[in-house]
Parts: structure tokens; sequence; C-alpha cells
């Protein structure tokens, strides 16, 4: 369960969300870009991967085009530990131990397919279930 009374002392504050896997090039990304679609600026929203690939899977583009999402623009970025430090909920996707791990911080993991290698038709399924935790990690966030 989501601590909401961390927000008491200061309701303007945002909670954050860190999306973190492998490549930072195809869940995460499509993870931060639907929590930034359906949550708005209510969110602050971050993801990296702990062996960032050189750009966005062009098969994930091309499904996140599909639901209105332009995610061409993104790059992946490395995962620091700054970026934990100044996150409230951490959502790993596969990115194993390479997750730091401080107190204070919901962590999730989901376990979803690696869609590296893959074409559009085997990446819409992990797109999809993707959008279904965002849409139930949402009301958990006190935004």
């Amino acid at each position: 369960m989501f601590n909401s009374t961390r927000y008491s002392n200061d309701m303007s504050k945002k909670p954050s969300v860190l999306f973190v896997c492998v490549h930072n090039a195809g869940r995460s990304q499509m993870a931060a870009a639907y929590l930034t679609h359906l949550a708005g600026d209510s969110v602050e929203v971050r993801s990296a991967g702990s062996a960032p690939a050189n750009s966005i899977n062009p098969a994930v583009v091309a499904a996140m085009l599909e639901e209105g999402i332009d995610i061409s623009h993104e790059v992946p970025k490395v995962l620091t530990t700054s970026a934990v430090e100044e996150s409230d909920v951490v959502i790993t996707m596969g990115c194993g131990d390479a997750c730091p791990f401080y107190p204070g911080k919901r962590y999730l993991d989901w376990p979803l397919d690696d869609p590296a290698g893959q074409g559009v038709e085997h990446v819409r399924p992990i797109r999809d279930a993707i959008r279904k935790l965002i849409e139930e990690l949402i009301p958990t966030l006190g935004a």
C-alpha cells in the first residue's frame, strides 16, 4: 500500500515514479509514456536503464504510435542513484540486482517480456499489459 502520509506536510509535492529496465528502450519507456499520457502533470515521471541501449526500439515506437503516443524523441538514460533517491515509487521491469534499494521507497516489480529484437506484433501484448498496470497504479499514487 502506498504511504500517503509522506505528502501530508507538503500537499503540493507531486508523487514521482521511476521505471527501470535493462535497456530503457522498450518497457520502461512505454510505461513512462503511458503514465505521462494518462496522469498528465500530476505525477513526475522518470525512466532509466541499468545498461541503456543507443536508441529506443523502433517496434516499441511503432506500437506506441498506434495508441497515439509518440516516443520517437525519447532517448535511453542510464540508471543513477539520484534518480532512485528522488523517486517515491520505483518500478523494475527485469533489471534484477542492478537497481539500488533505498528505505522509504515503494518498490514494485512488473515481470514483463523484453521487447528487444521483437516486431510490433510481439510488442503489442507487452504494451497492453503495461497500460493495464499503469491504469491500476495511478489511483494508488495519491496524485
